[in-house]
């Protein structure tokens, strides 16, 4: 019985994981791909760099999580989506959009508009500006975004208790370990630990060159 009880909680603890990393990593991609080109588009054209857009894209951050979780509840249940991944993909792409806009802007801002005027010159279109030249340019800031936005759904905790019942990420389920079963608690800790930090290993060298962007200017 108790050897039971050992890989049903095993079983459980394999399933938070696959969850955590299910959602993260929705999360981040949707996330980086409309950060990414809401950044081009309020940062290269000019009646949108010139509006509010963006303070009030970033006013929606100042808002903690507790304070929409009810509406957001709401949403998902007469959607269906409720007690699903794509639920707490979309709820953690809401939360991670606003800080992930200014981070991909402020790196499109360090690309100089001349070499955009060049290559416009040279017959290049406002597309292949984006895919051919500043995209290849940041790859950097688009690196140090998705790490972040990573992090910050693998770790969130309270729209996770609230938008699922019966998928359990993993800060989630660490919480439900009683003190007979802190062994397994401290392993499932342990190893939330491991994707972001072989993440940040792989991307260290995009993370590096992100931070120090813009720091030299001609």
């Amino acid at each position: 019985m108790v050897l039971g009880s050992d890989w049903n909680t095993a079983f459980e603890g394999r399933s938070s994981i696959i969850s955590s990393t299910v959602i993260a990593a929705g999360s981040t991609v949707l996330t980086t791909t409309i950060a990414l080109m809401a950044a081009f588009a309020l940062s290269r054209i000019l009646y949108l760099r010139d509006t509010p857009y963006l303070n009030i894209i970033l006013f929606q951050r100042m808002l903690p999580p507790i304070a929409i979780i009810i509406p957001l509840v709401f949403i998902f249940r007469n959607t269906g989506l409720h007690d699903t991944h794509l639920c707490l993909i979309f709820a953690h792409t809401l939360i991670n959009l606003p800080f992930a806009l200014l981070l991909m802007k402020s790196f499109m801002d360090d690309i100089p508009t001349t070499i955009d005027d060049a290559a416009m010159i040279d017959g290049a279109t406002r597309r292949q500006c984006f895919w051919k030249i500043h995209l290849p340019m940041m790859r950097g800031g688009v690196a140090a975004t998705a790490i972040l936005c990573f992090v910050f759904s693998w770790t969130e905790f309270i729209l996770a208790v609230f938008l699922t019942n019966t998928i359990q990420t993993v800060p989630v389920k660490i919480t439900t370990y009683s003190s007979w079963t802190y062994g397994y608690a401290y392993a499932l800790g342990t190893s939330a630990l491991l994707p972001a930090f072989i993440l940040i290993l792989l991307c260290q060298r995009q993370l590096t060159r992100a931070l120090t962007m813009g720091a030299i200017r001609d």
